[in-house]
C-alpha cells in the first residue's frame, strides 16, 4: 500500500512538473508584449496569469516587450514582431489596430480596446473569425454610469465638457465610434438636465488655451476620452484641471493616479490577468477564430480625495464607500 502510495506521489509530481517545465529540445514558446508603458498593476496581472498556467518568463516562455506612446512606432513594432516569427502577440491599447493590419496569420490577444466589432477587427463577439480575440475595452456604454456618478459628487452641476481628440489616425471607423459615445453621453446628460459641450484637442500644445475656453466658459466639470495623445499627457491634464479649479472624470484609472478626480472603468488588472487565459489556450492549439471575444465582468470606481480636497469639493460618504480606491 505504501508502495503504491509512494509511486502515485512521485508520479503526480513529475506530471506537474511536466506540465511547467518543456523536456528536453522542446521549444520554447515565443510571445510579444507591445504596449504604450509598462504600467505595473496590469504587467504584473498579466505575468500573474501566465504563472498560474505553467509559463515562467525566461524559463517556460520568452516575452519580447515594446512600449511606446509614439503611434508612429506601432507599425515598427508589428514588423519586428513578424520578422522575429513570434508565437503569438499580445497587445494593450493602441497598438492592437498596427498589429492587426501587419499580419492576418499570427495570433493576436488583446485587452484595453473598444469597440472591436464596430473597428471591423472581429467578424461577431462570438465567433472573431481571424487571427484576433480578447478582452475589449467598454467606452461609450459606461457613459450613463460616468456622469451619475459625477452628478452625486457635484450635485450643482448643469455643464459638462468633454474633451477628446478628431479621429486619431490608428483607430478605424473612430467617427462611428465618438457618434455612439457622444449620443450616449448627451442622453444621459440631457436625463439629469445637464448641458454637454465638446472640446477638441488635436496636438498636446492646444491644452492650455483649451483650458482656459473652459474657464472662461464656466463649464462645471470636463470628462475626458482617453486616447494615445492624452494618456501620454495625463499628468498636465491633471495639472491644468487643478489650477483651473475643474473637476475631472476619466474613462481610465492611470488618470486619477496622476492627479485626476475620478474614474469608472473595467479593470485593466483584471483584463490582463484573464488574456492569460486566451494565451495558454492559442498556444494550446485553439485558434483565435474559435475563442469568443468576453466583455469585461469587473468595473472600478476611483476617487482622488487629495484632489477632492485641493478642489474644495466634499465628496459624500455614501460615493466614497462605494469606491474600489480611494488615494488619499
Amino acid at each position: 500500500m505504501q508502495r503504491r502510495l509512494f509511486a502515485c506521489i512521485l508520479g503526480c509530481g513529475i506530471v506537474s512538473l511536466l506540465s511547467v517545465r518543456p523536456l528536453a529540445g522542446a521549444k520554447i514558446p515565443r510571445i510579444a508584449f507591445l504596449g504604450l508603458e509598462p504600467t505595473p498593476a496590469p504587467i504584473e496581472a498579466f505575468r500573474q496569469g501566465l504563472r498560474e498556467r505553467g509559463y515562467v518568463e525566461g524559463e517556460t516562455v520568452t516575452i519580447e516587450w515594446r512600449f511606446s506612446r509614439d503611434p508612429t512606432q506601432y507599425p515598427k513594432f508589428a514588423a519586428e514582431m513578424i520578422h522575429l516569427n513570434v508565437d503569438l502577440i499580445v497587445t494593450g491599447g493602441p497598438p492592437t489596430y498596427a498589429t492587426w493590419n501587419a499580419t492576418k496569420t499570427i495570433p493576436i490577444v488583446f485587452a484595453g480596446i473598444a469597440d472591436p466589432l464596430g473597428a471591423g477587427l472581429v467578424a461577431s463577439l462570438a465567433h472573431p473569425g481571424g487571427n484576433i480575440t480578447g478582452v475589449p475595452y467598454l467606452g461609450f456604454e459606461l457613459n450613463p454610469k460616468r456622469v451619475q456618478l459625477l452628478k452625486e459628487a457635484l450635485p450643482p452641476l448643469r455643464t459638462l465638457t468633454v474633451l477628446r481628440q478628431p479621429s486619431p489616425e490608428y483607430y478605424p471607423n473612430y467617427g462611428r465610434y465618438s457618434a455612439d459615445w457622444m449620443k450616449a453621453l448627451e442622453v444621459a446628460a440631457g436625463s439629469l438636465r445637464i448641458s454637454v459641450h465638446f472640446q477638441e484637442i488635436r496636438e498636446p500644445s492646444e491644452l492650455e488655451r483649451a483650458f482656459a475656453r473652459m474657464a472662461a466658459e464656466r463649464v462645471h466639470a470636463l470628462l475626458v476620452i482617453n486616447n494615445a495623445i492624452f494618456y501620454s499627457y495625463r499628468q498636465r491634464i491633471a495639472e491644468l484641471a487643478m489650477a483651473h479649479r475643474l473637476p475631472t472624470m476619466f474613462d481610465l484609472q492611470q488618470y486619477v493616479e496622476a492627479g485626476g478626480l475620478m474614474s469608472y472603468a473595467p479593470s485593466l488588472v483584471d483584463a490582463f490577468r484573464h488574456i492569460a487565459s486566451y494565451v495558454d489556450k492559442i498556444l494550446k492549439g485553439t485558434k483565435p477564430a474559435d475563442l469568443p471575444v468576453e466583455q469585461p465582468t469587473k468595473f472600478e470606481l476611483i476617487i482622488n480625495l487629495k484632489t477632492a480636497k485641493a478642489l474644495g469639493l466634499t465628496i459624500p460618504p455614501s460615493l466614497l464607500a462605494r469606491a474600489d480606491q480611494v488615494i488619499d
